[in-house]
Formats: C-alpha cells, structure tokens, sequence
C-alpha cells in the first residue's frame, strides 16, 4: 500500500489548481530575470583567443559563424581526461538536438574544453552528437572565464569559482596515509565523477562546468553572462522532467552514466 497521500480527483483539482498559481508567479519571476541578465552590462573582449576546431584554427569571432550572439557551453575534459566529464555528458546529450533552432535565430553555439581537438573529436563520435566543439588546448580562455584552475590555488584556497571563492583543499587527516585518504575521496560523488573521467579528484575538478554568453556588435565582441554549478540546471534538460515525474530527482549519489554505459557493472 502506498505512504503517499491519496484523495479523490475533485482533491487532487484542487491542491493541483492552487500548485498552478505558484507555477505561473515562478513562470513570471523567470521571465524577469531573463530581462534581467540581458541588461547586465556588456564587457569589451580585446584578447585573442585560439581555438583549434573541426575547420582548424579559429579565433573567438570565427565561432559566432556568421551571427549576433554566441553560447558557449564550457564542458569539462581536460587533457588529462580519459573521457568527457559524466554530467557534462548528460547535459550535451540534452543540448545536442538543440543547437539547430539556436542557429536559425541568430545564436551561434559551440561547447569549448581544454582537451586536444583529436580528443574531442573522437569522444564526439562515441557519443553521436553533431554540435561544434572547439578546443582551447594552450589558451587562457578557460583561466579567464573561471572554469580552470591551478593545483596552487586549490592547495591555497583561491578557487573563486561561481563568484564564491572556495576552501583550501582538503589533505589527509592526522593518522591518515595518503593511501587511506585517496581511497576515502575515490568513495564520494566527486571521487566516482573523477574515476569515471580516468582521473584523480584533485585533476578532475581543477576544470570546472559554465555557460558563456557574448555578442558581436561593429566587430567588436562583449561578453554578456556566464552562470556556473546549480545555475546550469536549467539546461540540464533530464532534470527537467524528473521534477516533474511522481517521485522527483530521487538521488541517491551518481546514478547518471554517458548514454552509452547504462547497464554497464
């Protein structure tokens, strides 16, 4: 017998109506802050970026291809990877089907990670998706839009990552062997994330996951937005849908795979 509440349809109309005006209030407050991140102010791009992609060389303006607006989605795959980070995969494999109707209104889209292209390249063909991926493999695009970040500045606590600067990172424990730790950190979420990129934890989150957003106006490029960490969910398009089935996320640790691993032990 089930231990949620039941009620009758005429119950359910009810608590289901009163729901439906907190959802149109979120659905308006939504729409306010979409205007309000399209007037943030416009930051001038002087530096010059290198990309190397499926057309070879390619600077920040070649990406727009052509159009107004470019999203950038900063995918994490170092060059250390053995594969693409598991929740980034997940959110490409939402965003792949996408890109088509962003191109045709004026938005160029590209994912951009630190690995070598050949990488990517190969890793986009496991995955089956067709959207343009660019590496920044030896540029500091990565640096300056706070999705990498050096082995001393996760020992000495300068992370800013998200517009928060984070802790010093964690070492052994008094006692512990460096042996013990790293087996205690390979049994947390961020340790199976790391394992499953064929890396240690401290290599896997020095890349970290972002949005970027920029304009191209009198052949002068702007960059307009960036969001990070929980501010991706929205385009973290299985999430969607799980909040809306019976019994939500549902989330114990990582269940999520790339497409191509479920029932894989």
């Amino acid at each position: 017998m089930t231990t949620h509440m039941t009620g009758t349809r005429e119950e359910w109309l009810a608590a289901r109506l009163e729901l439906l005006a907190e959802e149109k209030e979120l659905t308006r407050r939504s729409d306010m802050l979409a205007q309000r991140r399209q007037k943030l102010p416009w930051v001038r791009i002087d530096k010059d970026y290198r990309f190397e992609t499926a057309n070879g060389s390619a600077s920040l303006s070649d990406l727009f291809k052509g159009r107004s607006q470019l999203l950038i989605y900063h995918f994490m795959f170092g060059p250390d990877y053995t594969a693409g980070c598991p929740s980034c995969s997940s959110i490409a494999d939402g965003f792949n089907g996408v890109v088509v109707h962003l191109e045709n209104h004026d938005v160029a889209f590209t994912a951009v990670s630190r690995a070598p292209f050949p990488k990517l390249k190969a890793f986009r063909e496991r995955m089956g998706w067709t959207f343009d991926w660019a590496s920044s493999f030896g540029s500091d695009f990565n640096l300056d839009f706070s999705v990498l970040f050096s082995d001393q500045q996760q020992r000495e606590g300068g992370i800013e990552y998200n517009y928060r600067r984070e802790p010093a990172a964690r070492g052994p424990q008094q006692g512990e062997t460096m042996q013990e730790w790293r087996l205690r950190g390979s049994e947390t979420p961020v340790g199976q994330m790391a394992a499953m990129t064929g890396t240690d934890i401290a290599t896997y989150t020095r890349d970290r996951p972002g949005l970027s957003a920029f304009v191209l106006e009198d052949d002068v490029i702007y960059h307009t937005y960036s969001s990070y960490a929980r501010g991706l969910d929205g385009i973290w398009g299985v999430y969607q849908w799980l909040d809306r089935a019976p019994l939500g996320r549902n989330e114990e640790g990582i269940w999520w795979r790339r497409h191509d691993e479920y029932g894989q032990a």
